[in-house]
């Protein structure tokens, strides 16, 4: 009998091929991030919100986001002329104010801020009482 059986692998062996093959798709990953739309979008505007005109540098740049301007997230021309950079605050309005305009009749443009749904300040005068 001779001795081509395979050895069983080690714990520690398989830990390391475990790490070696995440690390490769961790790689992979970065390099599809990298040339995906929101690396364009990034390399193509300044890394300002077009809403409230914040700007975002280092760390908080990962707030800043990607809005598609026709909501289509497949939608993605080389120029960037479906894409605008907002911050996860103004992102999320967005896509509130769109969601409330598929059931209203009103429309609200872009960059516009959307009705209050209640002010915090009605009766304020008589809340406090006489002057």
């Amino acid at each position: 009998m001779g001795h081509n059986a395979p050895m069983k692998k080690t714990s520690s062996e398989i830990a390391a091929e475990r790490k070696a093959q995440l690390q490769r798709e961790l790689r992979s990953d970065q390099h599809k991030r990298q040339t995906g739309y929101r690396a364009r979008a990034l390399k193509l505007y300044p890394h300002v919100c077009a809403s409230c005109g914040r700007e975002f540098i280092g760390k908080r740049l990962r707030e800043l986001t990607v809005h598609h301007i026709d909501h289509d997230y497949h939608n993605n021309p080389n120029d960037g002329s479906n894409w605008m950079l907002l911050c996860l605050y103004c992102h999320d309005n967005e896509h509130e104010s769109h969601a409330g305009n598929a059931t209203s009749s009103k429309s609200v443009t872009f960059g516009e801020a959307a009705p209050p749904v209640a002010n915090p300040f009605d009766n304020l005068d008589q809340l406090l009482g006489p002057k």
